[in-house]
């Protein structure tokens, strides 16, 4: 395959996260309005340039409540920092169909280096004759080098909010 333009297909891809909750539970959430641009040849990834752009207010965790802090100044302040932005600039293959992909994330204006795993899960024809791209990426990152250092001590100990979020993406997108 030769490099070409891949357009996330939204109805067949999630962008998940989870953290730790009063240090013992996870909470698991998602965004549900995101988008990509990335120039690849799926079989090779080491040569492609993939940009994210994560709508923050989209953010669900199927707690109105909680999704209103998360997008308040003790969190993500959506009101002053509405994207959340990754760019790659350096693809490695790390083994067949496996890739670290490092890029600069910004998250609530500040930016940092972070890399993310990638397995390219293969490539098809829907029913309609498109071909469609799979991609598995995870990743782990700390909130509070992004400036999200909110939280509340717990009377036995420990903090409310993990440090730690787990990203997960399931991405499906189609040549175009």
């Amino acid at each position: 395959m030769t490099k070409t333009n891949w357009n996330v297909d939204k109805a067949h891809s999630t962008v998940d996260f989870s953290v730790k909750h009063m240090m013992f539970a996870t909470v698991k959430g998602g965004f549900n309005e995101y988008d990509a641009t990335i120039v690849a040849d799926p079989t090779d990834l080491t040569t492609a340039s993939i940009e994210f752009t994560v709508d923050v207010a989209s953010i669900d965790t199927r707690s109105s409540d909680r999704d209103a802090h998360l997008r308040s100044a003790d969190f993500f302040d959506v009101d002053n920092h509405p994207k959340m932005t990754f760019k790659s600039t350096n693809i490695e293959k790390t083994d067949e169909n496996e890739y670290n992909v490092t890029g600069d994330l910004t998250v609530r204006g500040t930016t940092k280096p972070e890399t993310f795993s990638v397995t390219f899960e293969g490539t098809g024809l829907d029913p309609w004759g498109n071909e469609k791209a799979g991609f598995a990426v995870e990743g782990k990152i700390k909130r509070s080098d992004f400036g999200l250092t909110w939280n509340a001590p717990l009377e036995a100990g420990g903090v409310l909010v993990g440090d730690q979020i787990k990203i997960e993406l399931q991405l499906q997108a189609a040549k175009g």
